[in-house]
């Protein structure tokens, strides 16, 4: 329960930091986008192909400001590709999709002819019950996609104009401040998306649906769905995953929340927003990154003899996503460490819980390695979720280069040797002159 407020305050947080980010900047950016448009055949018809061409978005916040027309476009962009914009969320003023003047990274743009049409989705058709099209409809729609320096926000909108003018304003954005999010296993996560309507849209009293999706390199599902009309939730929702519905209708915090991560939830989710007849969504990346656990095998090791081969195995085990480099390294009792290089390593294999193990088998031959006396036997796991390592003492004896140390207790043995072997000498020397002297008293 106490992870789950906290999720919520991170939530608000994030909005509240994305109403601050939009709000601090100064004045809203002049937009380089992509126009981009299915090519139409000679008999009118859509031939498959697209056409790509520069286009300019001047953004403001308020309809009457004039300060968007009275600049002039640059001349590789058609004039007739140069649209003015009105957004009063201010949302496509966000610090990040107004580089530095000179700037060579540029944010991501991309702008799109938009139909307005009914879904069939069960948790998005209540919206579209009247099965009237509104005349308001009537007009030229646009969708747009951006994303900003370094992956800071996604925003997607859906724009209107009066049929033949460039003056659109914006009735719908959708937003995330999380386009790529990572979090370790069993953590819960916070998948941020926000949307805002124009109040004075006739749209925007029809209700609204959120669908969340999860896609994975061709595997897709729903995630979460629900319709704010009727305030009902798809029943085909996932274990663990939640809205703050009271933020949601309040604040338009469409953010998902899953209470645990697990690594089956690595990979893109989408959220979309509907309002009768049109919808924009956002994409995000999750990965759930858990670094390996690593042991050597077997601990410790036995006493090596000089000449003899040894085997040892490190186990990297509950580690995900699946890339690993094991290794392995010496430490000498002189401190100096040096690479034995990665051994023999198996296959991944992988655990109920989606993680993965894998091993390395390392011969550590005495006698090509030159290990002297022995020292640390490393083995070294570098995964995305960070380094990790394990090491067994090694002892090896009979080596052929004695120690100063080593030799001046040789030199000490042999003392004691020699004189025990004296002493033993004289005693037994005693004892046969004695036995000696009383035989031949006996024999006077």
């Amino acid at each position: 329960m106490t992870e789950l407020s906290t999720i919520y305050k991170l939530s608000l947080v994030t909005f509240i930091c994305f109403i601050k980010a939009c709000s601090s900047s100064s004045s809203c950016p002049v937009l380089e986008c992509w126009f981009v448009q299915e090519k139409t055949g000679r008999g009118g018809g859509l031939t498959g192909a697209t056409s790509q061409e520069k286009s300019l978005l001047h953004i403001r916040t308020d309809a009457h400001s004039h300060t968007a027309k009275s600049q002039q476009a640059p001349s590789d962009i058609n004039p007739d590709r140069v649209y003015s914009i009105t957004d009063p969320a201010a949302t496509l003023c966000h610090l990040s999709l107004n580089p530095p003047r000179g700037s060579v990274e540029k944010p991501q743009c991309e702008i799109n002819p938009f139909s307005p049409q009914p879904s069939d989705l069960k948790w998005v058709a209540p919206l579209t019950d009247s099965g009237l099209s509104p005349i308001y409809l009537e007009a030229d729609w646009f969708s747009t996609s951006l994303q900003g320096l370094n992956k800071q926000v996604a925003i997607s909108t859906i724009m209107r104009a009066p049929t033949a003018t460039k003056e659109h304003n914006v009735i719908l954005s959708v937003t995330s401040n999380t386009v790529s999010v990572q979090s370790r296993l069993g953590e819960p996560v916070l998948l941020d998306c926000g949307f805002w309507v124009d109040s004075s849209s006739p749209l925007s009293g029809s209700g609204f649906a959120v669908e969340w999706r999860y896609q994975f390199r061709g595997d897709g599902r729903l995630v979460l769905a629900y319709d704010g009309k009727t305030d009902r939730l798809a029943d085909a929702k996932e274990k663990g995953a939640t809205l703050d519905f009271e933020g949601l209708h309040e604040k338009g915090n469409a953010s998902l929340i899953l209470q645990e991560a697990e690594v089956r939830h690595s990979g893109m989710y989408i959220c979309s927003v509907y309002l009768p007849h049109i919808v924009a969504q956002v994409t995000l990346e999750l990965e759930v990154v858990e670094p390996p656990s690593v042991s050597i095998y077997p601990s410790p090791l036995p006493l090596a003899v000089q000449g003899q081969t040894l085997t040892a195995q490190c186990e990297a085990s509950g580690f995900a996503p699946l890339s690993l480099e094991l290794s392995w390294e010496f430490q000498g009792i002189d401190g100096k460490s040096r690479p034995l290089g990665s051994g023999s390593v198996t296959g991944h294999r992988q655990a109920w819980d989606g993680t993965y193990s894998q091993s390395s088998q390392l011969e550590l031959d005495t006698t090509k390695l030159d290990l002297g006396r022995g020292g640390e036997v490393i083995c070294v796991a570098v995964h995305l979720g960070g380094k990790r390592q394990a090491s067994v003492t090694l002892n090896v004896i009979g080596f052929s280069t004695p120690s100063i140390e080593d030799s001046m207790g040789m030199v000490g043995v042999a003392l004691v040797l020699y004189g025990l072997i004296k002493f033993v000498s004289w005693t037994f020397t005693s004892s046969g002159s004695d036995v000696a002297g009383q035989q031949e008293k006996k024999d006077k």
